[in-house]
């Protein structure tokens, strides 16, 4: 099992575009949730055509974050939809893959899937066979279907990283993430521009060069806003910047599809999409969903913002 990870980097003064598998690495400077956010959720899902060091046939099983926005909706990033498979198999067109399973628990259960080395090194079949036989019987994790927005281009993730697993089951809780009103990030940071917004998500709590620690938890930061006008020029209108730092806490790559809401409320106004750095040291990019092409794409689940 590996994390999905999403970093920008400059490079010669030429922005390069990385897409890489790492450990898992989440919030930093955070706090447990401690039930603070029941509706955010842990996603495990299966890559048919990624490749895992360890097997010489294909498939990859990766991790991300996301919020129930309704029982069987919920909000993520894009690049945490696509492309899953189906049944162990590519999907036709990488939409609507079923190869996404979702835990609400605050430390979610692997001890039900056997280890990887027990199929090693060539009977990646195999380990999908045992591992969806698990999840499936299991009462913890919840099987889904994925929906990437239909603009998401995988070499340009950042434009429209947003997507939605449908799940196979409902969950019912007192309450759930808040969708934003168009705009609604533009009319706060021209408001307030030291207005809080927590982050959330599971993980690693942070990773170094040779060292990485914490895992597999939820856990939550606050952040400000730093602009919306893109990370390291890309994305302006649709990237939004948040700090990332000792003082305020930050995300990092286990994050990603990871809500991030108006603090102190359940109104989810961003994604995490990725960070700057391998070792989340640089600021925290995320995808806003208050625009109208978000909004519509969201509307066509049946989830909408409060009148």
């Amino acid at each position: 099992m590996r994390f999905r990870l999403r970093v920008l980097t400059v490079l010669a003064a030429v922005f390069a575009m990385l897409a890489v598998a790492a450990p898992a690495q989440a919030i930093k400077n955070g706090v447990p949730d401690a039930g603070t956010h029941p509706y955010v959720g842990q996603l495990l899902f299966f890559d048919p055509t990624a490749t895992d060091p360890r097997f010489s046939d294909p498939g990859g099983w990766f991790n991300c974050s996301g919020t129930l926005v309704s029982p069987t909706i919920l909000v993520t990033a894009g690049h945490c939809t696509f492309p899953e498979g189906t049944n162990g198999s590519p999907t036709p067109g990488n939409n609507g893959g079923n190869d996404v399973w979702v835990s609400f628990a605050e430390v979610p259960d692997y001890s039900i899937l056997p280890p990887s080395s027990t199929f090693a090194p060539d009977n990646n079949e195999g380990r999908y066979d045992a591992w969806s036989a698990a999840l499936n019987a299991s009462t913890e994790w919840i099987r889904g279907t994925a929906f990437p927005h239909p603009q998401y281009d995988d070499n340009q993730f950042f434009l429209h990283d947003l997507g939605v697993v449908r799940l196979s089951e409902p969950v019912r809780l007192p309450e759930y993430g808040q969708l934003p009103t168009l705009n609604l990030l533009d009319e706060l940071y021209a408001a307030n521009k030291q207005q809080l917004y927590t982050a959330v998500g599971y993980g690693l709590e942070g990773s170094g060069p040779k060292t990485s620690f914490g895992g597999d938890t939820r856990r939550r930061a606050d952040l400000r806003l730093v602009n919306l006008n893109g990370v390291l020029g890309l994305g302006k209108g649709t990237s939004a910047k948040f700090s990332n730092n000792a003082n305020t806490g930050g995300t990092c790559f286990g994050d990603s599809g990871g809500p991030f809401f108006v603090a102190g409320t359940t109104t989810l106004v961003a994604v995490n999409s990725f960070g700057t750095s391998e070792t989340c040291s640089g600021t925290s990019g995320a995808y806003r969903i208050d625009q109208a092409d978000d909004l519509a794409f969201l509307a066509t689940f049946g989830v909408t913002p409060p009148a």
